[in-house]
């Protein structure tokens, strides 16, 4: 007999309805700033044109509406984040009997002691499981890991302990979580040069996940080189990195760093953004570009460069981003490199030879496809690192595929 489901919000009554009240409050503070609509530019020029005083004033008019607008913006997204989570829910099926006496008995065999256990089902149409234990006195150690496997076996679904599980069952109750294992599965290489003569890289990269099942991998090329392309680049990787996981839109993201960029006390604070991000349970693959370089899917021996022709982030109140998606399949790589990479590549025709190199490369490693391509391009460069070099690869496989 099928248990009945329910719909459970993640939040209690009294917390989900104070959040809600948090945002509504903030989404009457972003219209308080009203329709800060920009100034008209046939009139500001013709007022402009009278001193230069004049002129000083409109720029900063200007730039207080500009900010104006940005800020109401942000404070909507920051609404729109709280009122999500206050009504986020999830789809409970409590466990059947035989089930839980099943999976009691089966920790009870390793002196672990079973409260409660219910299955969940994520906005993905995933399972997760949350089961809460404890260790009996006296008992053995035993990891989440171990407790994984068992409940795989009974429920016949591979599960994956949640990265904020702890890594031990002690004998305090606690609430450990599960999900289904996604159907793939990463690993990743980079490669790095920095320039001659530089201490350090403008290039920042990042590889990190963003939520269980979904990877992703940032590179950030800063104006120029050494220590100012450095702090510029790192501050985009590490902002980007900690908005996505907040829960921020990636558009809304990437308009705040662009402000941050605008607002720097120099001028020329410009940066280059290319974004990947891969959903392990459908292969889907999200591309964000903003003035990066080419990145390349490499399917056995067929290469696809996307490249974009927009321009880097620091410039335009409103940056251009360049969208792509792409649905992988097993044995799939990603390659992202910044410009570098490509000005060392000989007769400007760095983005056909890049592809070249790809397809032709044998190596299944993906730190050795990272060092064979940085390798190459500085042969090719006769030994000069003219400008720092990156080089990303992630290479994807299903579960039940063997890696070579």
């Amino acid at each position: 007999m099928r248990e009945k489901e329910t719909f459970i919000n993640i939040l209690p009554e009294y917390g989900r309805r104070r959040l809600l009240m948090f945002a509504d409050s903030i989404r009457d503070l972003a219209a308080s700033f009203g329709d800060p609509r920009p100034l008209d530019t046939n009139e500001t020029t013709q007022i402009a044109e009278n001193s230069s005083e004049t002129r000083r004033d409109i720029l900063w008019q200007r730039r207080m509406q500009e900010n104006k607008i940005l800020m109401a913006d942000h404070l909507q997204e920051v609404a729109q984040i709280m009122a999500h989570v206050a009504d986020e829910s999830r789809r409970f099926t409590p466990i059947n009997q035989r089930r839980y006496k099943q999976i009691a008995h089966a920790l009870k065999d390793i002196n672990l002691q079973l409260k409660n256990i219910y299955i969940m089902e994520k906005e993905n149409g995933f399972m997760e499981l949350s089961l809460q234990i404890r260790s009996s006195k006296g008992g053995n150690v035993v990891t989440v890991e171990e407790i994984g496997d068992i409940i795989s076996v009974l429920l016949n679904k591979r599960l994956t302990p949640s990265v904020n599980n702890p890594f031990f069952i002690d004998q305090e109750l606690k609430t450990f979580y599960y999900v289904e294992t996604p159907r793939f599965h990463v690993l990743t290489g980079s490669a790095v040069a920095v320039k001659e003569n530089e201490k350090i890289s403008g290039d920042n990269y990042a590889i990190f996940e963003t939520e269980p099942g979904a990877y992703s991998m940032i590179i950030s090329d800063g104006m120029g080189s050494g220590k100012k392309a450095s702090t510029d680049s790192q501050m985009i990787v590490e902002l980007m990195q900690k908005f996505i996981e907040t829960g921020y839109k990636k558009e809304m993201a990437i308009q705040m760093i662009n402000s941050v960029l605008l607002a720097g006390p120099e001028a020329g604070n410009m940066s280059t953004m290319d974004f990947c991000t891969v959903d392990l349970y459908t292969g889907t693959c999200e591309l964000l570009k903003i003035g990066s370089a080419p990145t390349y899917i490499k399917r056995e021996n067929l290469v696809e460069r996307i490249s974009a022709g927009n321009l880097p982030l620091g410039i335009f109140n409103r940056p251009d981003m360049d969208v792509n998606c792409r649905r992988l399949q097993d044995g799939d790589y990603i390659i992202m490199i910044s410009d570098g990479v490509l000005d060392a590549l000989s007769q400007g025709i760095g983005e056909d030879m890049m592809a070249e190199l790809i397809s032709g490369t044998d190596l299944k490693n993906p730190n050795e496809i990272a060092n064979a391509m940085l390798n190459f391009c500085i042969r090719q460069s006769k030994g000069k690192v003219r400008d720092d070099m990156t080089v990303l690869v992630m290479g994807l496989w299903e579960y039940n595929s063997e890696v070579s």
